[in-house]
């Protein structure tokens, strides 16, 4: 799963092609930072099976679009929509786990899950 620098994409790229998950940190030695970035690689498959895509950010004094739009203090994490809205923040780091279980119960997410099953459906008559 690639993992991109805020400072080298623009989000509204990802706009209704992926879920951003926007990992902020004032260092890239922080140790959430790090964890954070463990969990997500340890589990990446299930998190690229939800059009996840990943974004960091560890240079405040850069003031990357997305840390002026989102604003974080220290270490966050922020998960947004395809749609470009945030869907969940959290202080501390999150697991893949619950990122997919948070994902599964978006509007958008139960659709496409609900368009995939109708989908194999057609393909198996």
């Amino acid at each position: 799963m690639p993992i991109y620098n805020a400072t080298d994409i623009q989000i509204e790229d990802f706009i209704w092609i992926k879920r951003p998950v926007v990992v902020f940190a004032d260092s890239e030695n922080d140790p959430r930072f790090r964890d954070q970035l463990d969990l997500l690689t340890k589990d990446a498959a299930s998190l690229e099976a939800r059009d996840v895509v990943v974004i960091v950010d560890t240079a405040p004094a850069d003031r990357s679009a997305l840390r002026q739009k989102l604003r974080p203090r220290g270490f966050s994490f922020v998960l947004m929509g395809k749609d470009g809205t945030v869907k969940q923040r959290k202080a501390s780091p999150w697991s893949a786990r619950d990122i997919s279980r948070s994902i599964d119960k978006m509007p958008m997410r139960r659709e496409e899950i609900r368009r995939a099953k109708d989908l194999g459906s057609l393909l198996q008559e």
